[in-house]
């Protein structure tokens, strides 16, 4: 089928990389591997980041002017050209879709939305109108696919059937990680190599934008957290780059420059000799929605350190593919990093769990059937 695809908080074609980024470009693939025709629709991004109803209100009439522009394509254009289903990825008040629910109304199509957030306590709020405009486009939602369970409770009331809601977990293709695990003593020489690291010590790998707000604040967890190991025997190295680098570097360095390297940004291929030649993942993961990075760790055979909060526990399992920690606790997240730092056979062994259960439950072949048992279901046409 054809299907419209937008994504309101940020395009799959925005320069910056990000976790949003990648998983809309994801979930393309996915329905592409599924068997559809996926056209992205628009590029317009609703999000106002500061509770500015004058901008809000803008950004509303712009989209409805946009949505109805495409109406008027679409209903110029030949069936085949024609979308079958309309498909929305991460609306909540800050980013709600202007366009997705007044188009599929004027088209009498299926609207699907993957990774809907919708927040109780900013009614009446500074961003009321986003708002309450998330609140329509759940309710007028065909499915909304939850990418992230902890949003669930605050959307399934809206529904107009508790069984629209669909679980989908995070996903990628993992591929290229599990050739970086088959690849591991290369990738592993190349990192202690080229950044003059111990061969002797485990290599913790943080993978993260640089940028202020929640990243800033999880770098400056892990600093603290690391600052009460001085006598275990970490090193740590720093993929990701961004506007508050400096800031991330004085928050880390300060715990013991000689132990720290920073690797700056890195393309995806770039990553997997990272992912392969590291011990395990670390990350607090402060107010996190699920941390694309570590699936990617976890498909590479990486266990995994990380803060509990958000949908990050639909990736990591606690005790079976890596350790999860109280949000924002830093003496539990040194602790967790010890233990594991200390006992190779633990960490092995939830690495061998977390390749395991990342190419069963997060692969996007598995994605892409469970896409495709959505959207069949909405229109009832089925992709051979």
């Amino acid at each position: 089928m054809r299907i419209a695809f937008y994504a309101p908080m940020k395009p799959p074609t925005a320069a910056v990389p990000s976790g949003d980024r990648m998983m809309a470009r994801q979930l393309i693939r996915a329905l592409e591997l599924a068997g559809h025709q996926v056209e992205l629709a628009s590029i317009f991004r609703s999000r106002d980041g500061a509770g500015d109803a004058t901008r809000q209100a803008r950004l509303a009439r712009l989209g409805a002017r946009l949505a109805d522009r495409l109406i008027r394509r679409y209903s110029a254009a030949s069936n085949h050209n024609r979308p079958d289903a309309w498909f929305t990825y991460h609306l909540y008040h800050k980013a709600p879709d202007w366009l997705g629910p007044r188009i599929a109304d004027a088209l009498n199509i299926p609207y699907v939305i993957a990774e809907a957030s919708f927040a109780p306590k900013q009614d009446g709020g500074k961003w009321a109108l986003g708002h309450d405009a998330a609140a329509a486009a759940i309710r007028r939602a065909d499915r909304v696919i939850s990418l992230n369970s902890h949003d669930s409770a605050c959307v399934r009331p809206l529904l107009r059937d508790p069984s629209h809601l669909a679980a989908l977990r995070p996903f990628t293709d993992i591929t290229p990680f599990a050739d970086a695990f088959e690849n591991r003593e290369k990738h592993r020489d190349s990192l202690v190599r080229d950044f003059r690291l111990n061969p002797a010590n485990p290599i913790l790998l943080t993978v993260a934008m640089m940028r202020d707000g929640d990243k800033l604040d999880s770098y400056k967890l892990l600093g603290q957290a690391l600052a009460l190991l001085p006598d275990t025997p970490w090193q740590l190295i720093v993929a990701g780059d961004g506007a508050r680098r400096d800031a991330v570097e004085r928050a880390l360095s300060a715990i013991g420059p000689e132990r720290v390297r920073f690797a700056g940004a890195q393309s995806p291929a770039g990553l997997c000799r990272f992912y392969g030649g590291s011990d395990m993942m670390v990350w607090p993961a402060i107010r996190e929605a699920y941390g694309m990075a570590l699936l990617e760790a976890q498909a590479a055979g990486l266990p995994v350190v990380a803060g509990n909060v958000g949908g990050v526990s639909d990736i990591v399992r606690h005790g079976q593919t890596g350790i999860l920690t109280p949000e924002g606790d830093a003496a539990a997240f040194a602790q967790a990093m010890k233990t594991l730092i200390e006992t190779p056979k633990r960490r092995k062994a939830l690495g061998a769990e977390a390749r395991r259960i990342t190419a069963q439950q997060h692969s996007i072949a598995t994605a892409a059937e469970q896409l495709n048992d959505v959207m069949t279901a909405v229109t009832g046409e089925t992709v051979s």
